[in-house]
């Protein structure tokens, strides 16, 4: 017998957050080494501009999303005079997700899974500029929340 009257001893049951990533791909991916194309004329100063693209979807099986981030990595010389190289990946992930309020979902697919993503895609980034002759591209951290709150 309980000693909490009418029941309330009992705990409210919380639906448990279930994620599981299914897969991870490449969906598209091209580097072009422009200045390899145009000729060197000498030292450059290169600076670097990302741009972070996030698609989320509902796939057609139950409890299923898929997140592609897409990376747009841009080299150019400092002052305007040209771009050195451009990567362009889109990176995705597959994941199963059960436990989220609808209200959860949309911010819980626009920040956490990307952050699951990002170390791959650093990592791709970095290999595809060392192989096209350029110093490895290790991306800073990016601020998923911010790039959410943008898109609100």
């Amino acid at each position: 017998m309980s000693d909490a009257p009418n029941g309330a001893g009992e705990a409210t049951q919380q639906p448990q957050l279930t994620m599981k990533i299914l897969a991870q791909f490449i969906r598209d991916m091209s580097f072009e080494n422009i200045l390899a194309q145009k000729g060197s004329q000498g030292e450059v100063t290169p600076e670097v501009n990302v741009q972070v693209q996030l698609e989320p979807r509902k796939r057609t099986v139950e409890h299923q999303y898929e997140v592609i981030c897409k990376y747009v990595v841009a080299s150019m010389i400092k002052g305007g005079e040209g771009t050195l190289f451009q990567l362009e990946l889109e990176y995705g992930g597959v994941f199963h997700i059960e436990g989220l309020t609808d209200e959860q979902l949309a911010p819980f697919l626009m920040i956490e899974c990307p952050r699951l993503l990002f170390p791959f895609a650093r990592r791709i980034n970095a290999d595809n500029t060392r192989e096209g002759g350029f110093p490895p591209i290790n991306l800073d951290s990016i601020d998923f929340v911010q790039i959410y709150r943008q898109t609100l």
